[in-house]
């Protein structure tokens, strides 16, 4: 079995937290545990047509975020993390500034991990809660 920090070792090493949408999005990872994600996301070029943070946004960085955490936990046992569901609660707007994201986990099993994820905006004021749940699956190629 891997430790949490070669697991985390290993992540950070591959990059795979700087490529794809993440990457486009803006979005800065500055904590990864097996307890706790940390990252933020800039609201300018995320936001709908009226100039408010997109929710669509506020689910990537969501969605990043539980997935990082699912996939630390994962790599534990030699899986992948593959998201299965996502819902989120929008409370209020975001025009401008970051705002950041904490996932923490509420079940991390050997084949669900599911996590929790606060957005706040720059005054501390939650944005949106997410949830979001990742089946453990084999690594691919066995």
């Amino acid at each position: 079995m891997t430790t949490d920090a070669e697991a985390l070792r290993a992540m950070l090493d591959s990059g795979a937290l700087q490529r794809g949408l993440s990457e486009r999005m803006g979005i800065e990872i500055t904590e990864v545990s097996t307890e706790r994600v940390v990252g933020r996301m800039p609201v300018e070029g995320n936001v709908q047509p009226f100039g408010l943070l997109h929710g669509g946004a506020s689910c990537v960085l969501a969605e990043s975020l539980g997935s990082v955490g699912a996939t630390a936990h994962a790599a534990r046992f030699g899986m992948v993390a593959v998201g299965i569901e996502i819902n989120a609660t929008h409370h209020r707007s975001a025009t401008g500034g970051y705002v950041t994201g904490v996932a923490t986990p509420v079940h991390l099993g050997r084949t669900l991990a599911t996590w929790e994820i606060a957005i706040t905006d720059e005054e501390g004021r939650k944005v949106c809660t997410s949830r979001l749940t990742c089946m453990l699956r084999e690594m691919p190629g066995g």
